[in-house]
């Protein structure tokens, strides 16, 4: 069911610091996860009609892995993990001691680890929502998908429609501290996850 309830700015911010806590808590995890220092590059939070959300990853025919996760629980949502495609390749070869540069396709087993990742990533950031408010906030299983950023952000734009015309979008942007790769972590939030958030708020 839609809902059409508009979200103050002062909502807003008060539940972007939480958001943010969360993203910070997920590149820790990403850190653990793979055995070297990745940080927090951005993190921004911004209200935009649902229909624009694929303007978001930088062109609709770029080819990038995307690994997607929705949230349940206590309140609902999305998150959706990027990459370009030759960072999640050299990631691959992170987490399975390859060589770099062995990894040069996604098989079922390079998918896998990659949505191992998505796991960590979705954990680690519903974990700090939990810890901060009490809420029972679930990932679901990860999705992986190598395809053009069009095709995987106009997959889920229906599924953002169902709650609601405008999308709360918090974007963090991250990477290693000594490479260039760098990836993207996306969260949206539907109406009742962030008036779930705020009801709580920080403990």
């Amino acid at each position: 069911m839609q809902q059409t309830a508009v979200l103050s700015e002062a909502e807003l911010a008060a539940c972007a610091s939480l958001l943010r806590k969360g993203s910070t808590n997920a590149v820790a995890g990403l850190s653990q996860m793979l055995g070297q220092p990745y940080s927090v590059r951005a993190i921004s939070a911004r209200r935009m009609p649902a229909r624009e959300t694929v303007n978001l990853v930088g062109g609709r025919e770029k080819t990038v892995v995307g690994v997607y996760l929705a949230i349940s629980g206590d309140a609902s949502g999305h998150m959706l993990l990027m990459y370009k495609p030759q960072t999640a390749y050299s990631l691959v070869d992170c987490l399975m001691g390859n060589t770099p540069g062995t990894c040069t396709r996604l098989g079922e087993m390079e998918g896998s680890a990659i949505g191992e990742m998505g796991n960590i990533v979705g954990a680690f950031f519903l974990n700090a929502l939990s810890d901060a408010t009490g809420l029972n906030l679930q990932p679901s299983p990860p999705a992986v998908m190598l395809d053009r950023a069009g095709s995987i952000m106009d997959a889920l734009t229906p599924h953002i429609l169902e709650s609601s015309d405008t999308a709360v979008v918090l974007e963090t942007t991250f990477g290693a501290e000594l490479t260039q790769a760098t990836g993207a972590f996306f969260v949206l939030p539907t109406v009742s996850f962030i008036r779930a958030l705020l009801s709580r708020g920080a403990r």
